[in-house]
C-alpha cells in the first residue's frame, strides 16, 4: 500500500503553475496539492469556470499528476482572525486596510473553494481558520474562560455557513492544527471539535511540525484524532534549544541558526516519522502524504527531491500477519 506523495504548491506560488508542475513531474511526485494563490488556483474562476477548470487539469494530466486536495490557508486564516494589518498581505487591492469587507471576501473565498474543490474533483481542501483568541494565549492581562468561549463561539458563528457550503459540495475542510490558529496543540483541537459538536465536515490536516517543537508527540495526534485526519503534510522541525534561544522565535526570521526551533526538510529534524506511519496504519489513512517543503538553509529543488525519496522510503504498508502467526501447530 505506498500512498500517493503530492508537493504543496503554497512555497511554489511565485512560479507559473504550468512551470511548477512540470517540475513537480521531474522531481517524480504523483501529485499536487494545489495552493489557492498566485496563478495556481483562482477559487472563484474555477467555481464557475468549466474551462478554466479544464485547463488546470489538462496542465496535470500532461503532467501524469493528480490531485486530491486544495490548500486554501490564506484566505481562511482572513475568516477568523481578529482585525491585524498584516491580513492584507493575503487579500485583494480593494479590501485592503478594511478589517469587515477583508471577513466578508474570506467567507465568500472559501464558499467557492467548495464549489473549486468539487470541479476539480477534490474531496478535501485544507487550511486554516483563524483564531480571533490567539492574541491572548499567555494570560497577561489575564484571559478569562469567558473570552475563550466566546472565541470558539465566533469561529462555529463565523465557519458554520461556510461548511454548509462544503456539505453541498461534498467536500470536507482539513484543518491544519497550527499556532495562531483556534485549534493549536491537542486540547484546543479537542475544543473545537467539541464546538461544532463532531460535525463530520471539519477534520484535520495532519502537520507533525507544528507539534514537535510545542513539546508534543505528534504520533500521539493520529492515535486520538484518527478518523479525524483527513490529510497528512509531511513536514520535519528541529527544536535547537541552546541556553540562549527558546521556543517563542525571538523574532528572529526563520532559517536563523541562533532561533531554539526550525523547519527542516524531512529527515533533518526531530519528527518521528516511524511512529506516524504506524500510527496512520492503525487507523486505516489512505489518503496522499503530501510534502510541503519549508527550509530556509537548503535549496528547495534539492529538497523537493530529497524530501521525496524520504517520504518514499518511510512509508510503509500494515503487516496482513501477526510475525508469530506461521508459529501455530
Amino acid at each position: 500500500m505506498a500512498r500517493p506523495v503530492t508537493l504543496f504548491s503554497g512555497q511554489w506560488a511565485d512560479l507559473p503553475f504550468e512551470e511548477f508542475s512540470s517540475k513537480v513531474k521531474g522531481f517524480g511526485y504523483d501529485g499536487i496539492e494545489i495552493a489557492c494563490w498566485g496563478d495556481h488556483m483562482d477559487v472563484r474562476r474555477a467555481a464557475t469556470d468549466r474551462s478554466y477548470v479544464e485547463s488546470k487539469k489538462a496542465v496535470l494530466a500532461r503532467n501524469g499528476l493528480k490531485v486530491w486536495a486544495l490548500g486554501s490557508h490564506l484566505a481562511g486564516q482572513c475568516v477568523g482572525d481578529s482585525p491585524d494589518p498584516r491580513l492584507d498581505n493575503f487579500v485583494p487591492s480593494a479590501v485592503k486596510g478594511k478589517p469587515a469587507e477583508i471577513r466578508q471576501w474570506a467567507v465568500e473565498e472559501m464558499k467557492a473553494t467548495a464549489r473549486a474543490a468539487k470541479a476539480m474533483d477534490c474531496k478535501v481542501v485544507t487550511g486554516f481558520m483563524g483564531s480571533p483568541i490567539w492574541a491572548a494565549w499567555y494570560s497577561f492581562p489575564q484571559t478569562t474562560e469567558e473570552s475563550v468561549k466566546a472565541a470558539f463561539d465566533q469561529i462555529v458563528h463565523l465557519w458554520t455557513p461556510i461548511f454548509d457550503e462544503f456539505d453541498a459540495q461534498g467536500v470536507k475542510f482539513a484543518l491544519e492544527v497550527h499556532p495562531t490558529e483556534i485549534a493549536y496543540d491537542f486540547y484546543t483541537a479537542q475544543r473545537l471539535l467539541e464546538a461544532f459538536q463532531h460535525r463530520p465536515t471539519l477534520g484535520f490536516n495532519f502537520d507533525p511540525s507544528h507539534l514537535i517543537w510545542q513539546g508534543m508527540k505528534p504520533e500521539l495526534f493520529v492515535r486520538d484524532f484518527g478518523p479525524k485526519i483527513y490529510h497528512v503534510h509531511m513536514k520535519d522541525a528541529a527544536v535547537t534549544l541552546d541556553g540562549r534561544s527558546g521556543i517563542l522565535g525571538s523574532h528572529l526570521a526563520f532559517g536563523d541558526l541562533r532561533r531554539g526551533w526550525n523547519f527542516r526538510s524531512l529527515g533533518h529534524g526531530d519528527v518521528d516519522f516511524d511512529s506516524i506511519i504506524r500510527e496512520l496504519n492503525a487507523c486505516g489513512y489512505q489518503g496522499p502524504l503530501s510534502v510541503e517543503w519549508e527550509d530556509s538553509g537548503m535549496e528547495r529543488e534539492f529538497g523537493a527531491k530529497e524530501a521525496l525519496a524520504f517520504t518514499r522510503r518511510v512509508d510503509f504498508a500494515p503487516g496482513a500477519l501477526a510475525f508469530d502467526g506461521s508459529m501455530k501447530k
